[in-house]
């Protein structure tokens, strides 16, 4: 190698950092067969060498700016140190970053230029290790079109030029070992796109950790030092998310589920979810809770649904490991925690994954493939492997490093259609000519086999608002692989019918029946979501019709009939305690309302309903097949009134419910049954500790030999106002 640089090297290295540094700076042998060390030191007035704590060298400063060099009498290569003397005195001792070799090795490049990197977040990123002996922070990056890359912080005085990284060819990788380093030390990218020119800092597209918003820079952390206590867990996990178990889900947005009012109105952190969301989600009877996405997102605006982080717990509510024991507190707890997962699109802040190395990196760079118009994001280039590698391992790291039970998937409807919301002539149609996104269907299957393979007891869902087929079938028979879909259509019908006035209801039976027209297509979750309680759609009890006690009793009764209704079922936070105001992600849920007996009661209820349908199998065994349902009177739109059984695998149990949807009273309504035996009623939406008017069926009721509802026999049994009742055949 020569011992002297072209002009245009030094200029490249001391003005704005030189693009191949592991050439030209560290420890080389010249053209003689003789050892030069050569360095950049902006702030050093004196550079010494230093071999086994032994002064061998001062430095020749061969540029003004701090570019230093010395050639050796010596042809072996051996380990130095540097000594640095500032301008104003100070010293200090450092090792130099470009006598280390590379960390990746060309398998990881490899695997990862293929899309088969799984594990990819080990090696990008920032990681403390040990190499070669020495401690210190390995930093790799993909910007294949960039033509120089940096890791700038303060341990450099963010000085682009001075942590220049090795580019690893081909692969787009770039890399460096900085000894030294340290947790919680902060950093970015400096970029210079293809044409050379700066880019604004970017943020690590695998960081663990970062700065609480506003500020932006990544954190070196590592999430492998917490202890874990969950092993009963997650080897028992497998029946908690089965499809012939009860599935009943919280979902949560942390940041406005509780505020500390004394504190300044302050969010509650990760420890305090875990000493008070805990016990409150097991005390309701909950099964699963759901988070809103916690991945690190910069608009709190945004709910976390255009995240930039999809490697890091946002640092809002505290560290990685604080996150790690609330989700530990949870299992521990005996409840499952899924997470929102958003692959569907990513926001444009600058430093961010726009643009990442001067071109969309990461994105299509034609808006009609590349952007959603509506929410002013960029959109995910599924065909692109390393892109594709970056979200699949997204998804496997959140159930292998944080122990996440399930990943619900947002907005998979705008994944599967190129022409999503979009006008003619704004979409680019699919190799074949049509609307579906070909590569994000692939990108979709292979992350849902990839999570299923990955640890027993885990599940997907997707939020899938189209008559797309087969969501929640596995992909070997044409589906997308999903474990469960939301059921938006029984949502929004549903919502429809609960909304209008009961004298209008007997018009519009069929919003309240046509559900079980298509109930076993998929394997649903019955969804009454965030999106269901904001953006002037009213709270879901301001949604109910009539005077205080109507609304209340039509609650009553619609969350009743949900909970016999086939499918999982999910209530937003707030939903259980009816809530007066739309959800603000800003603000608190309205907790001083549960001092009231009329929000007391829904509470109360929602407590009774998840407990008696954890305890009985007919409510969710069979959930996703007909012979779990069966029809008793949907005929009687007149009285809007409803009548069905569900089943359990056991042919013996079985549930009978009638629901009542208008204030009229029903003083022995006649009600077909199979078997002539004693019924009992087991739940009653109307009773008075849940604030209704107590009209109940006490006693047995006898079920005669008078065929009804093309049953062989029937039953009499009271029906209260605007409510909901379950019989059981006494054994």
């Amino acid at each position: 190698m020569k011992n002297t640089l072209d002009d245009s090297i030094i200029e490249a290295i001391v003005n704005k950092g030189y693009g191949d540094p592991f050439s030209v700076l560290g420890m080389h042998k010249g053209e003689d067969g003789k050892i030069f060390i050569r360095t950049f030191q902006p702030q050093a007035k004196q550079v010494d060498v230093i071999e086994n704590g032994n002064y061998i060298a001062i430095m020749t400063r061969i540029h003004e700016n701090g570019l230093y060099q010395f050639e050796f009498d010596r042809t072996d290569f051996f380990n130095y140190i540097f000594k640095i003397t500032l301008f104003n005195g100070q010293t200090y001792e450092m090792y130099d970053p470009y006598r280390f070799s590379p960390v990746l090795g060309d398998l990881d490049l490899y695997l990862l230029g293929e899309g088969n990197h799984l594990q990819v977040y080990e090696k990008l990123g920032a990681h403390l290790i040990n190499h070669d002996g020495v401690d210190g922070v390995s930093f790799a990056v993909w910007a294949p079109n960039a033509t120089k890359v940096s890791v700038v912080g303060d341990f450099n005085n963010w000085d682009g030029r001075r942590n220049a990284m090795r580019p690893r060819g081909a692969s787009g990788v770039w890399e460096i070992f900085i000894p030294g380093l340290k947790e919680n030390d902060l950093y970015k990218y400096e970029i210079a796109g293809p044409a050379g020119n700066l880019l604004p800092l970017k943020a690590d597209p695998y960081a663990f950790y970062a700065e609480v918003r506003p500020a932006t820079s990544s954190k070196v952390y590592n999430i492998d030092k917490y202890n874990w206590n969950d092993k009963a867990w997650t080897s028992t996990r497998v029946v908690a998310n089965s499809m012939s178990s009860p599935i009943s889900i919280y979902e949560v947005h942390l940041g406005s589920w509780k505020r500390r009012v004394e504190d300044g109105f302050r969010q509650l952190t990760y420890r305090e979810f875990a000493d008070e969301l805990v016990p409150y989600v097991k005390d309701m009877g909950f099964t699963h809770i759901e988070l809103l996405p916690i991945t690190e997102h910069p608009f709190d605006g945004s709910w976390g649904y255009q995240t930039l982080g999809m490697f890091a717990p946002t640092s809002r509510f505290g560290s990685p490991d604080d996150f790690k024991y609330m989700i530990d507190t949870f299992h521990k707890n005996g409840i499952s925690v899924l997470m929102d997962w958003v692959p569907g699109h990513f926001p444009k802040d600058e430093y961010g994954l726009r643009e990442f190395d001067g071109t969309e990196l990461y994105a299509h760079a034609d808006p009609r493939q590349g952007e959603h118009l509506d929410w002013g994001t960029k959109i995910y280039n599924f065909g692109r492997n390393e892109v594709s590698n970056f979200l699949y391992s997204s998804a496997v790291f959140w159930t292998e490093k944080y122990h996440i039970d399930g990943l619900r998937v947002d907005a998979v409807a705008s994944m599967l259609y190129l022409d999503y919301s979009r006008k003619e002539g704004e979409w680019i149609p699919n190799y074949y000519g049509g609307r579906e996104n070909l590569e994000a269907i692939a990108f979709l299957r292979r992350m849902n086999h990839l999570v299923y393979g990955q640890h027993s007891g885990l599940a997907t869902f997707a939020e899938e608002s189209t008559a797309w087929p087969m969501v929640s079938r596995p992909a070997e028979m044409g589906g997308l692989g999903f474990g469960y879909k939301w059921n938006m259509g029984w949502m929004h019908d549903t919502l429809e019918y609960i909304s209008k006035d009961p004298i209008y209801r007997k018009y519009h039976q069929d919003k309240l029946t046509f559900g079980l027209i298509y109930a076993f297509n998929e394997n649903f979750v019955l969804p009454l979501s965030h999106d269901e309680v904001v953006h002037g759609k009213k709270s879901m009890i301001e949604k109910m019709p009539g005077d205080n006690w109507q609304k209340f009793a039509n609650l009553r009764a619609y969350y009743t009939f949900m909970f016999a209704h086939p499918g999982k079922k999910l209530l937003f936070m707030g939903n259980e305690f009816a809530q007066w105001w739309e959800w603000n992600c800003e603000d608190s849920l309205q907790w001083d309302l549960v001092k009231r007996d009329e929000h007391k009661g829904i509470q109360n209820l929602v407590r009774d309903l998840n407990n008696f349908y954890k305890n009985n199998k007919a409510l969710y065994e069979i959930d996703f097949e007909p012979a779990g349902f069966e029809w008793i009177d949907y005929m009687d739109a007149d009285n809007s009134i409803i009548s069905f059984m569900r089943k359990a695998k056991d042919s013996n149990d079985y549930i009978i419910a009638v629901c009542n949807f208008t204030p009229n009273p029903h003083k022995g309504y006649k009600v077909g049954v199979h078997e002539k035996t004693t019924y009992t009623e087991v739940f009653n939406s109307d009773d008075e500790k849940y604030g209704g008017s107590g009209m109940k069926n006490h006693g047995d009721i006898v079920a005669v030999e008078d065929g009804w509802n093309a049953k062989e026999h029937s039953v009499l049994v009271d029906l209260p106002p605007l409510g909901v009742i379950y019989l059981k055949p006494k054994r």
